[in-house]
C-alpha cells in the first residue's frame, strides 16, 4: 500500500492522555460485572458471537468451550497468524501478501464458506448436501479462514495506525504462510484431542482472538471516522484509540449478549 500524501502527525492533542483512564474504567466496570467467574465470562463473550450449539463444540473437563468448533478455529487461527507475523519482524507491515498467496487465502476463506453451507443444509432432514459434516472439518476451515483474516487484516491495520510503516508484506511467501499454516496444525490437533488440562488455556485463547480482532477492527473505524488514520508514531499515541476500540468491542458484546438473551427468553426464539 502506497500513501498519497505525508501522513498528518498526531502529538498528543487528539484527546487528553487521561481519557484513556476514563475508557479503561468503563472497560473494567464491564469486566467485573456478571458472570464473576473467568470461564462464565469466556461464555458470555462467545454467547454474544456465536450459536454455541451443543453437538458442534468441543467439550473438555465435561464443559463446552465458549465457542463452536468453527468459531474456536476461526479465532484461534487469527491469533496464530498475528503471532506468526509480529515473530517473523512483521509487526507494521503494511502491503498485502503476493498475488499467489492472496489467491490462496482466499481459498482458505472460500473453504469455511462451501463447509459451513454444507453444515447448515444438514440441519434440514432430506436436503441433499456434499458430505457428512463434522467438528473437525468445522475446526481446520475455520482455522483457515482465521489465518486468512489475520494476514490481511493486519497490513490494512498498520496503514490506518501507523505513521510509519514497514514497506514488508504481511506475509512474503508460501514458506512463510507454511510456517502459519504449520502452527495452525498443531493447534488443531490439540484442540480436537480434548485433553481436559486445556480447558482454561484454549477457552481464554480463543476468547483473546475474539477481542483481538474485534478491537482491531473497531479501531481502523474510529480512526476513519476521525480523520485520524496513519497519524500515531509511538505505542502511546496508540494506546487511546485502541483503549476506544477495546471498549467498543465490550459493549458490542454486551448488547449482543442482552439482545439475545432478550430474544431467546421473552420471544422464544431458538438461538
Amino acid at each position: 500500500m502506497q500513501r498519497s500524501q505525508k501522513p498528518r502527525k498526531l502529538g498528543r492533542s487528539w484527546l487528553p492522555l487521561w481519557t484513556i483512564g476514563i475508557v479503561l474504567l468503563i472497560a473494567a466496570i464491564i469486566l467485573f460485572a456478571p458472570p464473576a467467574s473467568l470461564l462464565g465470562k469466556c461464555d458470555a463473550v462467545g454467547y454474544a458471537i456465536c450459536h454455541r450449539i451443543p453437538e458442534r463444540s468441543f467439550h473438555l473437563a465435561g464443559r463446552q468451550l465458549p465457542l463452536c468448533a468453527r468459531c474456536t478455529g476461526t479465532y484461534l487461527g487469527a491469533l496464530i497468524g498475528f503471532t506468526t507475523m509480529w515473530a517473523l519482524g512483521h509487526r507494521r507491515a503494511s502491503n498485502l501478501p503476493p498475488t499467489k498467496v492472496i489467491v490462496l487465502l482466499v481459498g482458505f476463506i472460500g473453504s469455511m464458506g462451501v463447509d459451513g453451507l454444507n453444515s447448515y443444509l444438514s440441519f434440514f432432514p432430506n436436503t441433499p448436501h456434499l458430505y457428512e459434516p463434522g467438528n473437525l472439518l468445522r475446526l481446520i476451515t475455520g482455522t483457515l479462514n482465521g489465518l486468512a483474516l489475520s494476514i490481511i487484516v493486519l497490513p490494512v491495520f498498520n496503514f490506518t495506525l501507523w505513521r510509519e510503516v514497514s514497506p514488508l508484506r504481511s506475509i512474503r511467501n508460501f514458506r512463510e504462510l507454511a510456517i502459519a499454516v504449520a502452527l495452525a496444525a498443531v493447534m488443531v490437533l490439540t484442540v480436537q484431542a480434548e485433553l481436559d488440562f486445556l480447558l482454561y488455556p484454549l477457552a481464554i485463547l480463543s476468547i483473546l482472538g475474539v477481542l483481538f480482532m474485534l478491537t482491531a477492527v473497531n479501531t481502523m473505524i474510529i480512526l476513519i471516522v476521525t480523520r485520524r488514520e496513519n497519524v500515531a508514531e509511538t505505542w502511546l499515541d496508540a494506546s487511546l484509540p485502541l483503549s476506544l476500540g477495546l471498549l467498543t468491542t465490550l459493549v458490542e458484546i454486551a448488547g449482543m449478549d442482552l439482545l439475545r438473551l432478550a430474544l431467546t427468553q421473552q420471544l422464544g426464539l431458538p438461538f
